[in-house]
């Protein structure tokens, strides 16, 4: 496995990959998923990305499925203490309200630990803003959780610089607990969600990035070429905007560098991804073992600069 990487001020180190568990009950199913953890663990991960939500857009699913499954896992394996669990709140409506409320945020923590047969969550995600709450009382409900030794630490997904500086600002002023991860879609396909403000922003404040779609939903194993190829997967509606000029540079790079490095396109993938300033680790999902361990053999992969400067090039809008 690859060197370990602190997560910012969270007090969390990872290797250069996190576990994405929104398959888990859904395009992996239980036995497949504990395969896949097992695998990941045993490989020297540390860390399992997952949130309420999953999978709620399911017909038949009403979210929590994922953290379900990873419950089951961690109560068949009989061990925590080596495992990070992240999960995120934001998205699903329930107990308390919908979005950030602050009794929102109180019941589903609740709902995710008992799902996840856990006293304790390592990394607890805004897993989106939300500007009808003020951001004090979000932040407060968050602090309560870390207080009462629920939440080993916070992050904010899908935030703007803006909004996360504000946040920031608010946490010190009060005293209070503040997020310490950032978690932004980043891939070599879609930049402009993280590149510029916000991932200044994080480099500055020293926040850890967990970057996610860091495969790009999948376009960037290679694949998914053309219109036809959009039925191998259930996410072939997310592929196809990759699809056209600018998908084609990008692949026909990495179709290079595979030829110079024995490297598969997705192991080119993250490693183009983990090599980005302020990045600690991509996150990214599989739903076969030998999906996981081709993931897992390119965690070692170093880029050149010149190879990295020409993924650069070829993913410019």
């Amino acid at each position: 496995m690859s060197e370990m990487r602190t997560l910012g001020r969270s007090g969390l180190k990872t290797p250069r990959l996190v576990l994405g568990g929104n398959v888990f009950g859904w395009t992996a199913g239980e036995a497949t998923s504990f395969k896949l953890l097992d695998r990941f663990v045993a490989a020297g991960g540390t860390m399992i990305d997952t949130a309420d939500v999953y999978s709620a857009w399911i017909p038949g699913h009403r979210g929590g499925e994922s953290e379900t499954v990873i419950g089951r896992w961690l109560k068949q394996r009989g061990r925590r203490d080596d495992i990070l669990i992240a999960t995120k709140v934001g998205m699903m409506p329930g107990e308390g309200g919908s979005g950030l409320a602050p009794a929102r945020i109180a019941a589903a923590a609740e709902a995710s630990l008992t799902r996840l047969n856990t006293d304790y969550v390592d990394l607890y995600y805004a897993h989106q803003d939300d500007p009808a709450v003020p951001q004090q009382a979000v932040i407060e409900a968050f602090d309560r959780l870390v207080l009462a030794g629920k939440v080993r630490a916070l992050g904010a997904s899908n935030f703007t610089a803006e909004r996360l500086a504000s946040a920031l600002d608010i946490s010190a002023k009060h005293g209070l607990a503040a997020y310490s991860v950032v978690q932004p879609e980043f891939n070599l396909m879609t930049r402009d969600r993280f590149e510029g403000a916000l991932q200044a922003l994080c480099i500055e404040a020293g926040l850890g990035v967990l970057p996610y779609f860091g495969l790009a939903a999948g376009f960037l194993t290679g694949k998914y070429r053309g219109i036809g190829d959009l039925v191998k997967s259930q996410r072939g509606a997310r592929i196809q905007p990759y699809l056209g000029d600018r998908g084609g540079r990008v692949l026909g790079a990495m179709d290079a560098l595979a030829v110079e490095t024995g490297a598969t396109l997705a192991q080119i993938a993250l490693a183009w991804n983990a090599a980005q300033p302020g990045v600690t680790a991509p996150i990214a999902s599989a739903t076969s073992v030998a999906q996981l361990d081709e993931l897992l053999e390119g965690m070692t992969l170093e880029l050149s600069a010149d190879q990295l400067a020409r993924l650069d090039a070829a993913s410019q809008s």
